[in-house]
């Protein structure tokens, strides 16, 4: 009986050793979950801020364009920006949320203009049982693109008034008698949305 109890101190010290390597070895997943899941927040919002940047310039270039340039409605598709301002927007939100912008590029999806933002986390995954992970950053990208919501009929005489249908609010944009305010905020003329 005695000889029993003393050999399974032995496979109970076994035991725990292993139970606590599981333990240290599930912890160093979740940091790298936490770090995985860090960056690819960083990478979304960057991604959703080079967009939004893009649609405000979509937006002013529409306001100087309407009864200037005959081919103002082209801003409506979502053509005619630039987006010049856009890497600058995805390295502020990314900074904002500890990461750094390591790529940056104009995309398109089903023919909709964005940008695609790739970022390595400022933070490593942290010490682990794991090697090397001390040293490690996560990356992720994504990417985020700009959608007109408002249907309208092309006129003939680009001078025309034209009737935009913006999901479901209409609005009258007069060439002729424009006007700063005749304009929604730049939500309603256009979505910005990651891609898929």
């Amino acid at each position: 009986m005695l000889g029993d109890r003393g050999a399974t101190l032995p496979v109970s010290i076994w035991l725990t050793g292993i139970l606590l390597f599981a333990a240290f070895a599930f912890f160093a997943f979740a940091q790298a979950a936490s770090a995985r899941n860090g960056a690819q927040s960083a990478a979304d919002a960057a991604a959703l801020a080079a967009a939004q940047d893009a649609r405000d310039e979509l937006v002013e270039g529409l306001e100087g364009a309407v009864g200037v340039d005959d081919h103002w409605l082209d801003w409506l598709d979502g053509d005619g920006f630039d987006g010049a301002g856009a890497a600058g927007a995805a390295g502020e939100l990314a900074a904002e949320n500890d990461a750094s912008v390591t790529g940056f590029a104009p995309y398109a999806a089903a023919g909709f203009p964005g940008f695609e933002v790739q970022i390595e986390t400022n933070y490593t995954v942290g010490d682990s049982i794991i090697p090397g992970t001390e040293g490690m950053h996560a990356t992720a990208d994504a990417a985020a693109v700009i959608k007109p919501r408002c249907d309208f009929d092309v006129p003939d005489d680009p001078m025309d008034v034209v009737e935009l249908d913006c999901d479901g609010d209409i609005l009258e944009i007069d060439p002729e008698d424009f006007d700063l305010d005749d304009l929604p905020d730049a939500s309603v003329l256009f979505s910005v949305q990651l891609a898929e």
